[in-house]
């Protein structure tokens, strides 16, 4: 086997030698021994570019070096013999077009060999090719080496850390062989905790493919991106990491800082330490006092999160059933989470999705969001999850006592700057549930239903507390802007009729409120209704374009003090005013008072459009202008 890999990696090495060739015979032509001719350039281009990463053979400037070195044969021939008589002659220091062959001829052998000690050479010669030290040359940075290193150094450092072909990253200490002699790294386990979890189960982000989401983001820097899914630690769950799912995946680097490589290559005896990052510890490291960015990959984190959850099963099934839960968890019982620790001085932007959805119809808008610099400096993402089914009412009775639980825990002196100027983003059905955090209906919901007060009613206390929670209540005071989304203010034409009536009827609503209209019912029997009862409304009920309840909550304005911006959908080219996005349409979306009203040729399901989600950045970005100058107090990194 190793001698296949070992033709494999001179053939490569002889075509790249065949195509030079090749170019000198059609530059010279047949006039001169020395000449031009010109060539297609994408060809030239290609071949000059193409490095052990990009074309799976070694870079122009490593063959070259090879050549110069008249080891090009015996690398063919025998490769490890080759890199032991280039790695023999290097000097105490300088030497760098040889550092850099060595980094990438070291990787190239390593992965036709499967020789697991040359990817850590590989690294170690990337790195001292990187950062020579004091006495060293550092490549400068329109050399494409710069970059090439880097990735060479981020690639092997992964592939140096698996166990066996085909298993994930494990990080380790210890004293490792390397073909020249041998590195001793220190590792601490205390480098894998990250807020009340450890990281588990590492995954390469070169070892993946995204689909389903419109871009795919890595921050460059130095560093292996990796995956890590996050495992609870038995009593070590505090008010942040309560909010955050258990085995959610989220973006880590791994980074072998070492002291003096480049002088320590000669002797064989190399020291390091193994650390690892995640976006909320650090974004750049020190390294010979340059500030260096980590490498990050945040898509393909978001997309292992969501490959196979469960929460997809929500959608259609916390549709149908009021008492449906993906989990016993406190938090997906209370509905509201968070995807990374709070941080103080933060913005929470709080996502709340529509009718038969899920928080994971969000990830597109989240995957443009956690991205974007400018979001990171003032902003944070927690997501609502709730059955749609349910009534609406009750609905928001749940995202208000849940918004009000999470405040109050995490700030229960009131200093945190950033929770006092929380945005909430409501798709349909959520941008009705988001309205009723920012209105004051005082007793309007109540007389809506009741012909007595809420004291003449003769119910158990518990249903009692009940009605008055979900029918009277006060707009919340830490909510300074709301930007509805295809919202159906006036209700949608979709829950008319026959489809409608069918919705409603698959929807099967929770025990408590199925005894609530036992009740009920008696209290029609007793005049205490206003209009006939024909059973507890479901949301689609709620969103009858004739239903009471939409037509109240229609014509209650948003209090004053509170933001509000509209992004409507509408298909097709005709004027919007006469459109519809295929479940609402443009006159009930569309409502007065607002900052702003921004028109999408989108379907319904617009919360991913790129026209929306650039109107949302907008907004953001006006709301963080509105924010500077402010007292803010900002806690300290998680640490890692």
């Amino acid at each position: 086997m190793a001698k296949k890999k070992r033709v494999r990696l001179a053939t490569s090495l002889r075509g790249l030698l065949c195509f030079l060739v090749t170019l000198e015979l059609l530059a010279s032509g047949c006039a001169t021994p020395i000449g031009v001719r010109y060539v297609e350039p994408r060809f030239a281009y290609h071949s000059l570019a193409a490095n052990v990463l990009s074309a799976e053979r070694p870079s122009s400037f490593s063959a070259r070096e090879l050549m110069n070195l008249n080891l090009y044969e015996r690398f063919n021939e025998d490769p490890e013999k080759a890199l032991a008589e280039m790695h023999a002659e290097l000097g105490d220091k300088g030497d760098e077009d040889r550092v850099f062959a060595l980094a990438e001829l070291s990787f190239a052998y390593a992965h036709d060999s499967g020789e697991r000690s040359h990817y850590l050479a590989s690294a170690v010669y990337a790195y001292a090719f990187l950062f020579p030290g004091e006495d060293g040359t550092r490549p400068k940075g329109l050399d494409p080496r710069f970059r090439w290193a880097a990735d060479i150094y981020n690639q092997a450092l992964t592939r140096a850390a698996m166990l066996d072909d085909g298993e994930h990253p494990v990080p380790r200490g210890g004293t490792f062989k390397l073909p020249f002699g041998e590195i001793t790294i220190e590792f601490d386990e205390k480098e894998l905790l990250w807020a009340g979890f450890r990281l588990t189960d590492f995954v390469p982000a070169a070892d993946v493919e995204v689909r389903g989401l419109r871009n795919r983001y890595r921050t460059p820097g130095i560093g292996a991106p990796l995956s890590a899914k996050t495992e609870p630690i038995e009593g070590a769950a505090n008010k942040q990491s309560a909010r955050i799912p258990p085995r959610m995946r989220i973006p880590a680097t791994a980074f072998l800082r070492l002291d003096d490589p480049r002088g320590a290559l000669k002797s064989g005896k190399l020291r390091g330490k193994l650390e690892f990052y995640t976006p909320d510890s650090a974004r750049s490291l020190k390294i010979e006092g340059l500030e260096i960015p980590i490498e990050y990959e945040t898509t393909s984190a978001l997309a292992l999160t969501l490959e196979g959850a469960p929460i997809w099963d929500f959608e259609i099934a916390g549709f149908r059933s009021g008492d449906f839960a993906i989990g016993a968890q406190k938090l997906l019982r209370e509905g509201l989470f968070m995807i990374r620790p709070h941080r103080a001085g933060r913005v929470p932007v709080v996502l709340v999705h529509g009718t038969a959805s899920s928080p994971a119809r969000w990830a597109e808008l989240v995957n443009e969001l956690e991205n974007d610099p400018r979001f990171l400096e003032n902003y944070e993402i927690w997501l609502f999850m709730y059955n749609t089914g349910n009534p609406i009412a009750d609905s928001a009775a749940r995202l208000r006592a849940s918004l009000l639980n999470v405040v109050a825990d995490l700030d229960p002196e009131n200093k945190d700057s950033g929770l006092q100027q929380m945005v909430m983003i409501g798709h349909s059905q959520g941008g009705l549930l988001t309205k009723m955090m920012v209105i004051d209906p005082g007793t309007q919901f109540w007389d809506g239903v009741f012909t007595v007060s809420p004291d003449e009613v003769d119910v158990s206390a518990d249903t009692r507390d009940f009605l008055k929670n979900v029918l009277i209540f006060k707009p919340l005071p830490f909510v300074r802007r709301v930007v509805f989304v295809a919202t159906p203010h006036r209700g949608s034409y979709q829950a008319l009729g026959f489809f409608g009536g069918l919705a409603s009827w698959l929807v099967r609503l929770p025990g408590n409120l199925t005894r609530l209209g036992v009740e009920a019912a008696t209290l029609q029997t007793r005049g205490l209704l206003r209009g006939p009862f024909t059973g507890i409304p479901t949301a689609i009920t709620n969103m009858n374009p004739s239903n009471r309840f939409i037509q109240e909550l229609a014509s209650m304005p948003i209090v004053e003090g509170v933001t509000a911006h509209s992004i409507i959908a509408v298909q097709g080219d005709g004027p919007p005013e006469d459109g519809a996005d295929g479940i609402v349409m443009y006159k009930s979306a569309h409502i007065d008072g607002v900052t702003s009203e921004k028109v999408v040729r989108s379907s319904h399901s617009t919360q991913g459009h790129p026209e929306t989600i650039q109107e949302i950045k907008r907004i953001l970005l006006e709301h963080g202008a509105g924010l500077r100058g402010r007292q803010q107090v900002v806690s300290e990194p998680v640490a890692r």
